[in-house]
């Protein structure tokens, strides 16, 4: 499959579900996987990103976590809705896993999908948060864009 902005899209879109699924329910990766492979139709999907996310989100949960922490003014992690803490939690792995993907196009995906799925206004919370945490995982990066 060509990987293209929309299958990559279309992966993170699914990854957050995903997450939320596993946040949720705590079923096993491989279940949630495979269950996401047969309810949608993945042709249109870069599925390697949407296993990568999915799978990386869940074995660095704890030091995503403490990416985006300090910026959750005050509330706890517990306190995050599940929705808003999976993109939190995608958005933080992407910042410091995927290089590769600029630092604005990983806060513009979440923050479209904060606005689909999130609660009112969630996404301008994710905005905040991740804006902070692209200047700290991607200090260079944004220093860059910003002159």
């Amino acid at each position: 499959m060509k990987v293209s902005a929309a299958t990559r899209s279309r992966a993170r879109h699914y990854a957050m579900q995903a997450i939320y699924q596993w946040q949720m329910t705590g079923n096993p990766l491989n279940v949630i996987e495979a269950e996401f492979h047969s309810d949608n139709d993945m042709a249109k999907v870069d599925t390697d990103y949407f296993h990568e996310i999915f799978h990386g989100v869940a074995a660095a949960k704890s030091d995503l976590d403490e990416c985006f922490k300090p910026y959750l003014k005050a509330m706890t992690i517990e306190q995050v809705d599940p929705v808003t803490l999976a993109l939190l939690r995608q958005a933080s792995y992407e910042f410091s896993r995927r290089l590769d993907v600029p630092y604005r196009v990983v806060i513009n995906e979440a923050v479209n999908l904060a606005k689909k799925f999130g609660a009112e206004d969630s996404h301008k919370f994710v905005n905040g948060v991740l804006d902070k945490v692209a200047g700290d995982l991607r200090e260079a990066e944004v220093k860059a864009a910003r002159r």
